[in-house]
């Protein structure tokens, strides 16, 4: 194993940078593909926005800009596409009357469901061969990444 210099630091830093251009090239994709599934014409950006009030189940459009870091301008425009294509609900917010709380409709959900369906599998048949500490240690160490941690 290379010594900790900061050239070889420098040079799995970048390797490891590689990689990550690869998978996020491939994820552009799959979400690309799923959004045109979800509703043909679909934006990916629309479609992040809408697995993001999925995945929080319910969300206050102001807390959405801020987790997405997106324009609230934006956003506006978007929240309304998705409800008009039946995937989102509004209802008012209890703790604030002038704003309202997203929420994924079950027709929603349903659209999501089929679209994710052809690559289900992908990431579980990709790891198939791999050891489950494997794969809680990647999990643990993208997780410092992403968090600015320092692994445990």
């Amino acid at each position: 194993m290379p010594a900790d210099t900061r050239e070889t630091r420098t040079d799995a830093v970048r390797a490891l940078e590689a990689e990550f251009s690869e998978l996020i090239t491939r994820m552009r994709r799959i979400l690309t593909e799923n959004a045109q599934r979800v509703s043909p014409g679909m934006l990916p950006g629309a479609y992040k926005v809408f697995t993001t009030i999925v995945r929080r189940e319910s969300i206050s459009q102001s807390a959405l800009a801020e987790a997405l870091v997106v324009d609230k301008g934006q956003l506006s425009r978007t929240v309304r596409e998705l409800e008009q294509l039946g995937l989102i609900q509004r209802a008012p917010d209890p703790a604030d009357k002038r704003a309202s709380i997203l929420s994924p409709t079950a027709f929603g959900l349903e659209r999501l469901a089929e679209a994710r369906a052809p690559q289900e599998s992908t990431l579980l048949n990709a790891l198939e061969g791999w050891p489950v500490d494997d794969i809680h240690s990647l999990t643990r160490l993208l997780h410092a990444l992403t968090t600015g941690d320092v692994p445990t």
